[in-house]
């Protein structure tokens, strides 16, 4: 092999000259090598290395009912939804009609009554409603909580054992309330099934050393997708109730 350089050592030895050979040898491999690693290191165009947007797990029941009563989760998920459905029924109306106050859930010392059941309720003039709990007077302060909470945009006003409500007039300011209103409902119910969710996840929890990490873990994302699929019936509902009360199709 001809070396630069050579011609003008003709004392040079043969050992000599073999290690500059190997030593040219090997600082080619280096360069060759480098160049390649970059090359390497360097995305071509068309890759995408952006995170990708992952969808929701799919929902495998039977898989879930290794860990958790997948039946029982899903009734309580549903109640939830159901209550949603009926609240918005009961107490978002732009008709503010006493039917609607009867059907009123008040909490009074750990049992639930519907206002009907413990007051005299009337109307003074197609604008003023009446509750009259003169044979119920302890649970006011309950009645009047339960009217407040009711997201029926009400004003109750006390009077003794009685409690007189105008009825709001249907304005655009009123339309909005309710819809508003329709948000914060929705909002319990998203919470309502976060706290379901997370009660199961703790039982999957509680069970980790027993089964493999992989289905442990497999299964609280599952019982998640199926939590925020019911959040999300949920939140359809609640957009279907704020076009009917600020009158969009």
């Amino acid at each position: 092999m001809y070396i630069p350089g050579m011609e003008f050592c003709p004392k040079m030895s043969c050992w000599t000259a073999r290690t500059v050979l190997l030593v040219t040898f090997v600082v080619l491999l280096i360069h060759q090598g480098s160049q390649h690693s970059v090359a390497s290191a360097s995305p071509t165009p068309f890759e995408d290395y952006s995170e990708e947007k992952k969808g929701p797990v799919p929902v495998n029941e039977s898989e879930i009912g290794e860990l958790v009563n997948v039946s029982r989760l899903k009734e309580d998920l549903q109640k939830g939804l159901d209550q949603l459905k009926n609240d918005y029924m009961k107490h978002l109306s732009l008709r503010s009609a006493s039917g609607s106050i009867e059907n009123l859930q008040v909490d009074f010392e750990g049992e639930t009554y519907t206002l009907q059941e413990i007051a005299q309720i009337g109307r003074k003039g197609p604008q003023l409603i009446v509750v009259n709990l003169s044979s119920f007077p302890t649970v006011m302060k309950d009645v009047l909580k339960a009217l407040n909470d009711s997201g029926m945009g009400l004003n109750p006003q006390q009077d003794g054992t009685t409690i007189f409500i105008p009825v709001p007039k249907v304005t655009k300011e009123y339309r909005e309330s309710l819809a508003k209103n329709a948000k914060t409902l929705f909002q319990k119910f998203k919470d309502h099934s976060r706290d379901i969710q997370n009660k199961y996840i703790r039982e999957v929890k509680k069970k980790e050393k027993e089964v493999s990490s992989d289905l442990a873990h497999s299964v609280q994302q599952q019982i998640h997708s199926m939590a925020e699929l019911y959040v999300s019936e949920g939140e359809k509902v609640m957009i279907t109730k704020q076009n009917e009360l600020l009158g969009k199709d």
